[in-house]
């Protein structure tokens, strides 16, 4: 797919309209307000620190290249002209070419709204069509609202890691879930 390809596009459930595509050059700036915006909300990813402008061009352009290559696939949520959300699908390299590993975000004040349901639908529609067999995701054990997303979506849980993160001065547990396409 091109950059800035529009995937579909949805009227969310608070009546916003919601444009899903693929990344551009152009998302630069809302990406680096993106990032920043979830670290600053301490929000259950796992970056810590806020980014440069610097640090996101390189990170921009390395999604692009390997977007070339065909290892990664990009949606973004566009609403109102700015991105609320952003996910990729990155597929496994030998024994696991067959695997996809999804990482998904969505912005406060755009989550329950529908927009990671249906960005989950369009990764997934993307993974089948280059015919993976496995999609996997992680997530904090306390996040769970996003398990109930992955639930809804048809992933199960098939691994734990206990303690994986540190936050807040607790422990939290990283589950392992995992969707078959078969």
């Amino acid at each position: 797919m091109k950059t800035g390809e529009v995937i579909r596009e949805f009227v969310a459930k608070d009546g916003r309209k919601v444009i899903l595509r693929t990344l551009k050059w152009e998302d630069l700036d809302d990406l680096l307000d993106f990032i920043n915006s979830l670290v600053e909300e301490g929000a259950n990813i796992l970056r810590t620190e806020k980014v440069s402008r610097e640090e996101e061009i390189e990170w921009l352009s390395g999604v692009f290249k390997r977007l070339e290559k065909g290892e990664i696939f990009c949606v973004a949520a566009e609403v109102d002209g700015h991105l609320a959300a952003n996910s990729e699908i990155v597929r496994g390299v030998g024994h696991s070419r067959h695997v996809g590993f999804i990482g998904i975000a969505v912005k406060k004040g755009f989550r329950s709204i529908g927009i990671g349901t249906e960005m989950m639908r369009a990764l997934e529609e993307h993974a089948r069509k280059i015919g993976l067999k496995v999609l996997a995701l992680s997530v904090f054990a306390n996040n769970q609202h996003a398990i109930n997303l992955y639930r809804k979506m048809g992933f199960v849980e098939t691994g734990r890691i206990p303690k994986r993160f540190f936050k807040d001065g607790a422990y939290i547990d990283e589950i392992i879930m995992t969707k078959m396409l078969e």
